[in-house]
């Protein structure tokens, strides 16, 4: 939220990149060569796997601009890297005064394999259906049924509190990395895009990409 819709909008009309790299004491070196708009984060460890990137989107269910770039910029990112790009998001919620079980009914359907599913009908319900005020049981159960996972189980889980905890634990995660505005984006556990527009996020994948294919 915030500032970041006009951001991206400025972006998408007039785009000049340029690296800009805030050095910190990254676990893995980083290329030399890496491009795009980021920021190193200091003390955080490095995910990098040679070949694939680990994108973590920092989302709050609620914002148009992560409904927007799930539907939009992370589709073209996809369509762009295959199964070279592991995308996995992360509840951070910027919207006051709604209620968490959005982002623990995701937590509950990606320990269950449908995570993906999940977050689309979850920002699909909230922003295309309008249904933005108490996801209750039986709206829960329409969703949880759609997405192909048995709702009795899918309740059990959510009662033991384990999704909430997992939520907790990434909010807390989004505030170590200063998570100011939704979407943020984090690249391989320590690089953070100043930039959440979809060309910058190209670059920065591709240039760790081609400089895993040069090792």
């Amino acid at each position: 939220m915030n500032r970041q819709g006009a951001r991206w909008a400025l972006a998408v009309c007039a785009v000049v990149w340029s690296v800009v790299v805030v050095w910190g004491s990254p676990a893995v070196a980083l290329p030399l060569d890496l491009k795009g708009k980021f920021e190193v984060l200091n003390g955080e460890v490095s995910t990098h796997t040679p070949g694939k990137v680990k994108l973590i989107e920092f989302a709050d269910f609620y914002c148009p601009h992560c409904h927007r770039f799930d539907g939009e910029g992370l589709v073209l990112l996809q369509k762009e890297f295959g199964n070279k790009l592991e995308a996995t998001m992360v509840g951070f919620p910027v919207i006051q005064g709604k209620l968490p079980t959005p982002f623990d009914m995701y937590e509950q359907a990606k320990m269950m394999g449908k995570g993906n599913e999940m977050k689309a009908v979850l920002f699909r319900t909230i922003h295309t259906d309008k249904i933005t005020g108490v996801l209750d049981r039986s709206i829960r159960e329409v969703l949880i049924r759609e997405v192909g996972l048995d709702p009795k189980a899918f309740e059990e889980g959510m009662a033991s509190g384990k999704p909430a905890k997992v939520f907790e634990e990434g909010r807390k995660w989004g505030e170590r990395i200063n998570v100011q505005s939704t979407p943020t984006v984090l690249i391989d556990g320590n690089i953070k895009a100043v930039s959440i527009d979809p060309e910058n996020l190209k670059l920065i994948i591709q240039s760790i990409l081609d400089a895993d294919a040069k090792k």
